[in-house]
């Protein structure tokens, strides 16, 4: 793994010595000697990774902080703070400037690096999530670059894993004027409670009697429920070799005892934050993966999805000599319903449909709408009887129950006609079947209309 490091820094012999320790690792360098030059390198997505010195002419570490922060094309980029000042007060001013992280000169080979490498790790998750997130605002779905730049990393839900009660009611209590807090001092049942809790952050001791607490900071990545919660560590001042594999396995973030109140506010923030934007960034890809694959109207699967997916019912049907049958269905006169009633008519009528559809079958049939007023149904392991069955239940239902429209203030009558068609020899193919069905919904409509056709074939 390597990622673009960015070290600004307007002393140039600490240029030269950062980026000499970060090469030696494999990451690709790049560097500027003041906050405008980085600024401008960030804007233009040039690194993964920011190292930035606190002490600098013209802008100074917090001023560019804030800015990187704040605009919603480089706010994701992790920055860390690399500074001579050690005060706890100063780490907090960092982080309330949004930097992921505040390193103290000098500093460690091995502190340094690990947190590289760490942040990397999810740098690389997010790039993959903003990636994909680009196509859901091609198609209309709000970007949450501006919703993550004014989040305030307030309000989560957390879970402190602490067997102290002396530490873990300090911890408590500092965090309950912002956050809703649970403690859990049996290690053994952190991690069910963490899967049942929903929590965003899980803050966990390294100080655990009889258990071993990088273990359990481990375990969450394995859940499906758990996987993606931000987990901080509180660690004694002398425990940096623990430290290092924690971030190795996934850990977020550290806290050093003493704990300082405010930087552990902080931190929680930057967290809480961090957890916000990922899911936000995860729910507009789920968000456009549902709209590439469903129609938005009667929230049914849509006709491209419908072929890719029939084509492989098909042929499972074909290898375990299983019957499948298609249903193809048209709403009878739709035309006139929308000429006499207009289209904001046709499309309650549509949606009525498709939720009477959804009520009419099982969880392993495939319903769609197939273009305009045309639906398809497949139904796996159902064969031509059984279908026709279900077909005409699903008539008799939309012609006897009146279709509300225009906001329920009116009632229409609505028809439907069906054509059949099942699975037939290991030759037959999707194509075929729909064919076939689409050819007996025609005959229905000849004969009358408001009636189930199977296939003669």
């Amino acid at each position: 793994m390597t990622a673009r490091i960015l070290v600004v820094d307007d002393v140039a012999a600490n240029v030269k010595l950062m980026e000499a320790r970060l090469s030696a690792e494999y990451f690709d360098v790049v560097t500027a000697m003041s906050g405008v030059e980085a600024l401008a390198l960030c804007e233009r997505s040039e690194c993964d990774i920011v190292l930035l010195d606190v002490m600098m002419p013209d802008m100074d570490g917090f001023e560019v902080c804030r800015r990187l922060k704040s605009n919603p094309a480089t706010h994701h980029i992790p920055v860390v703070m690399v500074t001579a000042l050690d005060q706890p007060s100063d780490r907090v001013r960092g982080l309330e400037a949004g930097a992921d992280d505040f390193l103290t000169k000098p500093v460690s080979d091995m502190a340094l690096i690990s947190r590289v490498r760490s942040l990397a790790r999810l740098k690389m998750v997010t790039d993959e999530l903003r990636m994909r997130a680009v196509t859901s605002k091609e198609i209309g779905i709000q970007s949450p670059e501006r919703a993550a730049v004014a989040e305030e990393g307030r309000n989560g839900r957390i879970l402190i894993v602490d067997d102290r009660a002396t530490s873990y009611e300090r911890i408590a209590a500092a965090l309950a004027a912002e956050h809703t807090v649970d403690v859990e001092a049996d290690p053994n049942e952190a991690l069910f409670r963490a899967a049942e809790g929903n929590y965003e952050l899980v803050i966990v001791s390294l100080g655990l009697e009889n258990f071993d607490g990088l273990r359990l900071c481990s375990q969450p990545r394995s859940l499906d429920r758990t996987r993606n919660v931000q987990i901080l560590i509180i660690a004694e001042a002398d425990n940096n070799a623990r430290l290092v594999r924690g971030l190795e396995i996934g850990v977020n973030d550290y806290l050093l005892r003493p704990v300082d109140k405010n930087e552990l506010l902080a931190r929680v923030r930057t967290q809480i934050r961090k957890k916000r934007y990922t899911e936000r960034l995860r729910d507009n890809v789920q968000m456009s993966i549902e709209m590439a694959i469903t129609d938005a109207l009667t929230g049914l699967f849509n006709r491209r999805y419908m072929e890719t997916h029939l084509g492989t019912l098909v042929e499972q049907a074909a290898t375990r000599a299983k019957p499948l049958t298609v249903l193809v269905l048209d709403v009878d006169y739709f035309k006139a319903v929308n000429d006499t009633h207009g289209h904001d008519a046709g499309d309650d009528v549509l949606r009525e449909f498709s939720l009477r559809i959804r009520k009419s079958i099982r969880n392993i049939d495939l319903a769609c709408r197939y273009g305009g007023e045309e639906f398809v149904i497949v139904m796996p392991e159902t064969d031509m009887a059984v279908a026709t069955m279900v077909a005409e239940r699903l008539r008799r239902r939309i012609a006897t129950e009146p279709f509300p429209i225009q906001q329920n203030t009116r009632q229409i009558e609505v028809t439907i006609s069906i054509g059949i068609a099942a699975l037939g020899g290991t030759e037959d193919n999707a194509a075929a079947m729909l064919k076939r069905a689409d050819q007996a919904l025609y005959r229905a409509k000849r004969d009358g209309r408001n009636r189930v056709v199977p296939d003669a074939a």
